[in-house]
């Protein structure tokens, strides 16, 4: 079974690693949610923008740099996803604590290797 993610940082560039991830998660089984600074299309999957309303996220799959990251903590906070990746270049300390305190589980690694090693 698919679990319901959110792509944070998502791109409509192709060359970008948000990109991939959302076209890999989808290729996956996995219902997949793409939030970027821009609108675009990722293959069929949508773009939004803002801090869109979200429930059930399993997991919150980080591309926004940390330098970035604290105007989203609330956001990112409010929902309650059971788990956040922080992929390189997205390690943030204070999120990850902040996101412990609130019970969410945090993992440094990258969705697209967890993706092909089938550890998603």
């Amino acid at each position: 079974m698919g679990k319901k993610t959110l792509v944070l940082g998502a791109s409509p560039n192709p060359h970008r690693y948000s990109f991939a991830a959302v076209e890999r998660l989808v290729k996956a089984g996995h219902e997949t949610i793409a939030v970027g600074l821009r609108k675009g299309n990722i293959n069929g999957t949508s773009i939004q923008t803002g801090t869109p309303p979200l429930e059930n996220i399993d997991t919150l799959t980080l591309y926004v740099g940390a330098e970035n990251q604290s105007p989203l903590y609330s956001y990112i906070l409010s929902l309650s996803p059971k788990r956040i990746i922080f992929n390189p270049g997205t390690e943030n300390a204070e999120l990850a604590r902040k996101a412990k305190e609130h019970g969410i589980e945090t993992v440094y690694a990258c969705t697209l290797v967890m993706l092909s090693l089938d550890m998603y």
